[in-house]
């Protein structure tokens, strides 16, 4: 089994998929550039060469352009795996993400399919307010769109190939600081993360959540960076006798609520960690979730770490203070605990 990072894993996604189904093309800034990065952070690196600047489109700088450039070619019968360098820049194009591409299929009654994948870098990287949002929680609220959100390499792979395939609109957000440094680009602070993953082909259902960690004390559920901030914060709890259960929920639409459930009901407790802001987020949708549906099983309240209420600061320091850290996870496990 080789070891990969997420950024190697979904180049290697892409590049199958490319080969299996013509009809599957590359939309961004700075994608195919000969003697470019391969984007913003090498997911395209090599592919311009392999399959041509038809098929691995570089477009000027508006997301509007990419998104509705990736819509229509969906509509036509492509499959378009469309680009933006940043979340945040989301936004720019937020009638064509909300309006057209989560609606036309379901007011066309079926009649026409959108099968889009919008990837989507998030989370918070020294690049202050503008470049380090984490906006996965908030497309949510968008009936029709699927939200995909890998933490390891062998997800990424996975989940992308799924994505790719599925004839509704997917936007795929990947952590900025999990894309790994093998290659040309190093992200300060990144995670030196390698994952297995296989040669042979797989696929991993979207709607299907992971237990990461098994325990029977309390239950964590995180993803994307903060996913691995829990890990190490389990591990280093797990010294003193506390046994932590981390779920990934790895989508969140479709969301795997019967696995979050599961695990409430055995350990009796949940935290949910989170670096979408608190107020209004998917971690409070989570707690809603476990309100409705499995609230006779709690022996404690349910507890919301996640970024503050304020911009993402540009000061490194200021920066780490609103985002959650292994430190007050491990806080937040022993004061549930009491």
């Amino acid at each position: 089994m080789r070891r990969l990072t997420i950024a190697e894993a979904i180049r290697e996604a892409l590049r199958e998929e490319m080969r299996k189904d013509p009809n599957v093309i590359l939309i961004g800034e700075d994608i195919g550039i000969p003697g470019g990065w391969g984007g913003p952070f090498t997911v395209t690196q090599g592919l311009a060469e392999e399959f041509g600047h038809e098929r691995v489109i570089d477009t000027p700088i508006s997301e509007t352009g990419i998104v509705g450039m990736a819509i229509g070619a969906a509509i036509m019968g492509l499959r378009p795996v469309a680009e933006v360098q940043y979340c945040d820049f989301l936004f720019c194009a937020m009638d064509q993400i909300a309006n057209q591409a989560a609606k036309l299929r379901y007011m066309s009654g079926g009649q026409i399919k959108i099968p889009l994948v919008l990837r989507a870098p998030t989370g918070a990287t020294g690049r202050g307010a503008q470049h380090a949002q984490s906006l996965e929680g908030l497309f949510i609220n968008i009936s029709g769109l699927k939200i995909v959100a890998p933490s390891t390499p062998y997800d990424a792979k996975g989940l992308l190939k799924s994505s790719i395939r599925d004839d509704n609109p997917v936007l795929f957000f990947e952590h900025k600081l999990l894309y790994g440094s093998k290659g040309a680009r190093k992200e300060r602070g990144g995670v030196e993360l390698l994952g297995e993953v296989p040669e042979e082909e797989y696929t991993i259902p979207l709607g299907v959540a992971d237990i990461k960690r098994e325990g029977k004390d309390i239950t964590i559920v995180a993803k994307l960076l903060m996913l691995h901030r829990t890990l190490e914060a389990a591990e280093e709890l797990e010294r003193d006798g506390i046994s932590v259960e981390v779920i990934d929920p790895r989508t969140l639409v479709p969301l795997d609520k019967e696995t979050i459930i599961n695990s409430v009901k055995k350990t009796n407790r949940i935290l949910i960690v989170d670096e979408c802001p608190k107020t209004g987020g998917w971690a409070a949708e989570i707690s809603a979730i476990i309100v409705e549906e499995a609230m006779d099983y709690l022996d404690a309240p349910i507890k919301r770490l996640c970024t503050s209420d304020v911009p993402i600061p540009f000061s490194p320091v200021l920066e780490g203070y609103v985002i959650p850290t292994k430190d007050r996870i491990i806080q937040a496990v022993r004061e549930m605990l009491g």
